[in-house]
């Protein structure tokens, strides 16, 4: 059986060593768009932007990993049509042909639209290695930044700026950063985290447009407000990439719309990763995180190779921002009562819908964080009053 993977990012290696992992010893074919090859993204926006880590250690699997293990790895190669009925995948002028077909295609971010200055030189994004090499030689001391977006990548982008001595503004139009994402009990704390390393954050402050004849030079805010900028990263969320299956006739739902075991609606196609969406708890849920593409490209090469293990997520997350590390256990949507746990210097906030924990965001708590996971795996759920006291432990109720 040839197994073809179009998107070599996270989810694509770690389908591919599944794979070869679970015995198939048929071809196995990667194929990127970027021409380097698989690397990490969520070092991009910390220590790579920070020059911490060099582009070697970026890397997913060493250069030779590839060639050892039977993999052909192609990159620089964007895939330009999929042709179900002829399983072939044409691809940087050549064709491929294919029994099972694996789209791990990701995402790209949401794009500021050129009416309101949305191709100005100077706005940046952070999604690829080369957005980030394009961003890095302009995050010099004193260079002003605006951040557009006041989720986690924002949120990260001010943090290196701030640490490398630019002067950074953040807006969000929405009425607080991580409004989508996190409990107000967090924005609080990260805001004030952020305000105390000098950065200014403007929130329920909408962009109106950015401003520069040849470059970005400035932005009007919703308010009316002017501000003059060296540079603008835009942080204002991610889309699954789903051209290549829609132009496929493949099924769409908030992503490439997959089965409870990864199949699309064509059964030799399969799909993981964050451009993904699965059945989850009566409805349909699409992940956006490392530890989703992982564990979902490991259930999806199991079912290639017949296992038909439905997928079942434990959804956790990280962030760091400074020297603090978030750590995100279970998804907060559907809480009715957040419970602040303050072990000082560790905090963490316990996400409850009526008596059920259903998530845990832990501040340099990695114990908190660990336990989480578990009662929230195990489907068990402390007294509230328990999860408030710093004294208990919770892993009595394990």
């Amino acid at each position: 059986m040839r197994v073809l993977i179009i998107g070599a990012g996270q989810a694509g290696v770690a389908l591919a060593a599944a794979l070869r992992a679970g015995g198939h010893d048929g071809p196995v074919t990667l194929i990127g768009a970027e021409p380097v090859a698989p690397y990490q993204r969520p070092p991009l926006t910390k220590a790579y932007l920070l020059g911490e880590m060099p582009l070697d250690r970026l890397l997913l699997r060493g250069a030779d990993w590839y060639g050892h293990n039977g993999i052909d790895l192609v990159t620089g190669a964007p895939v330009t049509a999929i042709d179900r009925a002829a399983r072939t995948v044409t691809a940087g002028g050549e064709t491929f042909a294919w029994d099972a077909l694996a789209l791990t295609t990701g995402a790209a971010p949401r794009r500021l639209p050129a009416a309101i200055g949305g191709a100005l030189p100077g706005l940046h994004y952070v999604r690829t290695l080369a957005d980030v090499d394009a961003l890095a030689p302009a995050f010099v001391p004193g260079a002003r930044l605006l951040v557009i977006g006041g989720g986690y990548i924002g949120l990260e982008v001010a943090a290196v700026a701030a640490k490398r001595g630019l002067a950074v503004t953040l807006i969000e139009a929405a009425p607080r950063i991580l409004a989508r994402v996190a409990c107000a009990e967090t924005a609080d704390w990260f805001r004030a985290l952020h305000r105390g390393h000098g950065v200014t954050i403007r929130e329920g402050m909408g962009l109106t447009r950015l401003t520069g004849e040849t470059r970005v030079t400035g932005a009007e805010l919703a308010d009316g407000t002017q501000i003059a900028c060296d540079l603008a990263v835009a942080g204002i969320g991610i889309v699954p990439d789903t051209a290549l299956a829609a132009a496929a006739g493949l099924a769409l739902d908030d992503g490439i719309a997959a089965d409870a075991f990864g199949r699309t609606a064509d059964p030799a196609v399969w799909t993981a990763g964050d451009c993904a969406s699965f059945p989850h708890a009566g409805g349909r849920l699409r992940l956006e995180s490392v530890p989703n593409a992982i564990a979902m490209a490991e259930c999806v090469a199991a079912n290639i190779l017949g296992a038909m293990r439905p997928y079942v997520p434990e959804p956790w997350f990280w962030s760091d921002q400074y020297d603090v590390k978030l750590q995100i256990a279970g998804l907060g949507t559907g809480a009715t009562r957040i419970v602040v746990r303050d072990a000082a210097p560790a905090r963490s906030h316990w996400y409850y819908a009526g008596d059920r924990l259903i998530a845990v965001d832990a501040m340099n708590d990695p114990r908190a964080f660990m336990i989480a996971r578990r009662l929230i795996a195990a489907a068990k759920s402390p007294p509230p009053e328990a999860a408030a006291d710093p004294a208990s432990d919770l892993r009595s109720f394990l």
